[in-house]
């Protein structure tokens, strides 16, 4: 590689470590100019660096789809430090409406032959036609005691504890779509991707064990407890359909 021009060696080392983000050289790129001639408005938000559509998404408990689409965002989701995206539907639309319920497999147990069974939890004012969440059942992300449950609009997800460095699994098998601590309030989060309807994130990791575009099984270690706001141990845990939280103990297998 000695032998490489230098501006072609440092293309290869910067895409090696690019997922969905683009730190731009010269900030040039389609809509860099726009970016630098204005600051985000309202109903908008200026790309910073180390934003991902998914963490942008999750930030604003916004479907990233939608959030794709409404700004002209290609399949590769990528984006760039400086961009201004809009984070409502464009021509005052109103996105796609209300959200389905949500319909998943709450397994008995944690193991592979666990049985399963439907649960439905239906969100005010829809309809209640079956949504398939994928071939798999939830896992518990951790093994501790529950400190704080779901209950919006305070608490998203869950406040799980146990010891310091205590492992954090994955509840689900997906891809990871973000691994970072540029998301205020969550610490070091890790978001996974599981379908195209569900999200899980996990936050306040001592340790991130995976990087974005990892595939990971359901029950693989993906990072160890740290300390949360509180200064105890704790592990947030959240499950997001079409961007929005929804309470995983109704998707969790009974304790």
């Amino acid at each position: 590689m000695k032998h490489l021009p230098l501006s072609l060696l440092a293309v290869l080392l910067c895409s090696c470590s690019s997922f969905w983000r683009w730190e731009p050289i010269d900030g040039g790129g389609a809509g860099g100019s726009d970016a630098v001639q204005r600051r985000a408005g309202p109903g908008e938000y200026q790309v910073q660096g180390g934003d991902t559509v998914y963490s942008i998404a999750f930030r604003n408990s916004l479907d990233y789809r939608s959030l794709a689409a409404w700004n002209g965002i290609g399949g590769n989701y990528l984006i760039y430090p400086g961009q201004i995206l809009r984070l409502r539907p464009p021509n005052g639309s109103t996105g796609g409406g209300s959200n389905p319920p949500i319909v998943a497999s709450r397994s008995s147990g944690t193991g592979n032959g666990a049985s399963a069974r439907t649960v439905v939890v239906k969100p005010t004012g829809t309809s209640t036609a079956p949504v398939p969440t994928g071939p798999y059942n939830w896992r518990w992300p951790a093994s501790g005691t529950v400190l704080r449950g779901f209950a919006l609009p305070a608490s998203k997800g869950l406040d799980i504890t146990d010891k310091l460095g205590a492992p954090v699994y994955a509840a689900a098998p997906g891809r990871v779509v973000y691994s970072g601590s540029a998301l205020k309030g969550y610490g070091e989060l890790i978001i996974v991707k599981h379908d195209e309807t569900y999200l899980s994130a996990y936050g306040y990791n001592r340790r991130r064990l995976v990087e974005e575009g990892d595939a990971v099984t359901g029950g693989q270690q993906i990072g160890e407890i740290g300390m949360g706001p509180e200064s105890r141990p704790v592990l947030h845990f959240e499950i997001r359909r079409a961007g929005q939280p929804v309470n995983p103990s109704a998707l969790l297998p009974a304790r």
